[in-house]
């Protein structure tokens, strides 16, 4: 027999939550977000005016928070030098227009790619070695460091292609690569003899360039006899640390005369403070 529908069993409705709690968080955290983004704005709202002045010589990569960032690093390092470096990514530098930043920040110095491994020269190192001279800046060579491969025929490369003068900056080691065939120990000896069969031939200790990470594990204690360059390119990061002798705080930099972005540098003193430490 049949059921009437007055006996069929009637389902629960379930009340519906209130979403009220859910949407409170969510416009909480979007008001942090929001505020965090005008505290940045109004922080670097200097180097923010500036861009948006529509210079026409900022390159493609560049943008508008590295640049604003840059500019505040510059202003709060103000009275230490500024510098840049360069290697064959930079192209075909117009040197005599490399003179300032944002005509403002003058360019003193430039460390130039020269070297890398124990077989490659950089192609336009001789064009920037020369063009830097004539541009009347301080200039110094580096040489990039492969960690798997014999030290001393990477030192023998770079002395063999540089030739340094009165006046140059110290030469540099950079090293950024962990070894895939060797222990870190190996690597250590290794650096430590390009280390000093340069020294023993230009008769000046080299500068060891690295990031802050790379600084901080592996060199910082066993190469303490060294000057470090180091590079740290964090938005946090606004002045240069009282033991680094050189800091490389942007690769996004937009220099005259460079048509890429650009690594600027600044050196922990005046310009009188660098020509000291150069060749003699």
């Amino acid at each position: 027999m049949r059921k009437s529908s007055s006996t069929m069993p009637r389902r629960k409705l379930k009340k519906k939550k209130s979403s009220f709690s859910g949407k409170w968080i969510d416009f909480f955290f979007i008001g942090i977000a929001i505020l965090f983004i005008f505290s940045i704005a109004y922080h670097y709202r200097s180097g923010i005016i500036n861009y948006l002045g529509f210079k026409s010589h900022y390159n493609s990569g560049t943008n508008v928070f590295s640049e604003a960032r840059n500019l505040k690093v510059l202003e709060k390092n103000e009275g230490k030098t500024v510098g840049l470096d360069v290697s064959e990514y930079q192209g075909k530098i117009r040197w005599s227009y490399v003179d300032t930043i944002e005509e403002k920040y003058p360019l003193r110095y430039v460390f130039i790619r020269a070297t890398v491994g124990k077989d490659r020269v950089d192609n336009q190192f001789k064009r920037n070695w020369l063009g830097a001279k004539e541009n009347k800046m301080i200039r110094g060579a580096y040489h990039y460091y492969r960690p798997n491969e014999n030290s001393l025929e990477q030192a023998e490369l770079f002395i063999k292609n540089v030739k340094l003068k009165k006046g140059d900056l110290p030469p540099v080691l950079d090293i950024e690569k962990l070894p895939k065939e060797q222990s870190i120990e190996r690597l250590k000896i290794g650096l430590r003899r390009w280390l000093k069969a340069v020294e023993l031939h230009y008769g000046v200790r080299p500068i060891i360039y690295t990031g802050e990470k790379y600084y901080d594990d592996f060199l910082k204690e066993e190469f303490s006899d060294y000057l470090f360059w180091i590079a740290n390119y964090n938005f946090y990061r606004e002045e240069i640390q009282e033991d680094w002798l050189f800091w490389q705080f942007t690769e996004k930099a937009t220099v005259p005369g460079i048509d890429t972005n650009v690594d600027v540098n600044i050196y922990n003193g005046d310009i009188q403070q660098l020509e000291y430490i150069t060749v003699e």
